[in-house]
């Protein structure tokens, strides 16, 4: 083997040698790097040798500065005996093409998005929870396109003459991956867990395995629950503990227990609220959760009474009415505390005053009372002292204008739906009511 023959080997690429996709066999490093500076780039994007964008052309990017990474890659390819093997080499110049780099890739990625769009996207394998077992659903192949994986092929296919990207499909979940195997571990782990639910005095163990009949693992490995029967569990906890719109046992004065219906005061559970905070509570492994999310009606939405224990939920602490002995008494932690006439609703008129049990609004003093009421459609009234406990305007304040506060008064000249209480004692009685306080009308 000659001098000449091994100096002509190192100095020019064999035959089928490519650069960029552009053919070098036979020349130098100075003659290649001339041809790729005068060459004219055509921006077209092919996938798999259909074109999918046609863009502007350009001058390449290579310049005298490039002679060295040339040379460098004709001295990789140097093989002593001339060699017929292809190989491409994909070389950067030094100066970035910004049009391919920025601009063209911007558009391959958009054109990629809106194709994927009309393509069918692959399913993948999951683990579920359905009806209690934990299942692994099947995966099915699709037809969209990888796009990341594309565009890093188009990274380094970009400075080649012609751009032809061969198409990678998205691939789906296996059964068998390490994905499915981790969506399984955490629904099995979600299984074994106990959730005690305080309520008032009472815990109830909510048992994952018990309550949660279907549920799902996301890509980012969070568990969705279904909280059918969490709900069904609370409606019953519900149904038994909660006291809005029931019948309570109250112990009049005289010390004989009647039954009043609740009205305003009470509480109820918000079921799905609560549900939901049960369903978290066990996804994340919280052994114990207070009930929060009580509701009830009138002034006040969140629950009046859902605090109070004892006196079957009404308290201790509470406003007597009586329409028959015209008369209230007001209680402090199980003491009366005060006790005077009253005159209540108008009864021919079917004014009554609303019975059942109810709850100080708010109070106010001084006050300007507007309304309506039999043989007057409309009225302004000042008084000094007011503390509704209907939404419809019934409650107590002074009424300086009463002369006739007779035990059956109430009968043909009561009022229009208030407890009118004298002036001397309204002063009093308004100081001792409190807001949210029962008010018992029987």
């Amino acid at each position: 083997m000659t001098a000449g023959f091994i100096y002509y080997q190192s100095t020019h690429f064999n035959r089928n040698f490519t650069i960029n996709g552009v053919k070098v066999g036979g020349l130098t490093a100075e003659q290649a790097l001339k041809h790729f500076k005068s060459m004219t780039l055509k921006n077209d994007v092919y996938l798999n040798g259909r074109r999918i964008i046609k863009g502007k052309d350009t001058q390449s990017n290579f310049t005298n500065n490039d002679l060295s990474a040339v040379k460098k890659v004709l001295k990789s390819q140097f093989t002593l005996l001339p060699s017929a093997k292809a190989a491409n080499y994909s070389l950067i110049p030094e100066k970035a093409d910004d049009y391919r780099n920025r601009v063209l890739k911007k558009e391959v990625a958009v054109k990629l998005h809106q194709m994927n769009k009309k393509l069918k996207a692959p399913i993948d394998a999951k683990a579920i929870l359905s009806n209690g077992k934990i299942t692994v659903s099947k995966s099915k192949n699709g037809e969209q396109y990888d796009i990341t994986k594309m565009l890093k092929a188009y990274d380094r296919r970009q400075y080649d003459k012609k751009i032809d990207l061969d198409a990678i499909r998205l691939q789906p979940i296996q059964a068998d991956s390490h994905t499915v195997s981790n969506e399984k571990q955490k629904l099995r782990a979600l299984l074994r867990r106990t959730t005690d639910y305080q309520l008032q005095d009472n815990s109830y163990s909510m048992q994952a395995a018990n309550l949660i009949k279907n549920a799902s693992v996301s890509k980012t490995m969070k568990i969705t629950v279904d909280t059918g029967e969490i709900k069904k569990k609370l409606a019953l906890i519900n149904q038994k503990t909660s006291t809005l719109n029931k019948k309570y046992a109250f112990k009049t004065h005289t010390g004989s227990v009647i039954s009043v219906k609740g009205q305003s005061f009470g509480w109820a559970l918000h079921v799905p609220a609560e549900a939901n905070r049960i369903a978290k509570a066990l996804v994340d492994g919280k052994k114990t959760i207070k009930a929060y999310n009580v509701y009830g009606v009138g002034f006040s939405t969140y629950g009046v009474g859902y605090k109070v224990r004892g006196n079957n939920g009404i308290g201790s602490t509470y406003a007597e009415v009586s329409i028959s002995e015209q008369r209230i008494w007001l209680y402090k932690n199980g003491k009366m505390v005060l006790t005077t006439q009253v005159v209540t609703g108008r009864h021919d008129t079917h004014e009554d005053t609303p019975k059942g049990v109810w709850y100080i609004e708010y109070k106010q003093s001084p006050s300007v009372l507007e309304g309506s009421e039999a043989g007057n459609p409309h009225y302004k009234v000042k008084v000094k002292y007011w503390a509704p406990f209907t939404l419809s305007g019934c409650g107590f304040h002074d009424a300086p204008w009463r002369h006739n506060w007779a035990k059956n008064a109430y009968l043909t000249q009561g009022s229009g739906g208030c407890v009118n209480t004298p002036p001397s004692a309204m002063v009093n009685v308004y100081q001792l009511l409190e807001q949210n306080e029962p008010v018992i009308v029987y």
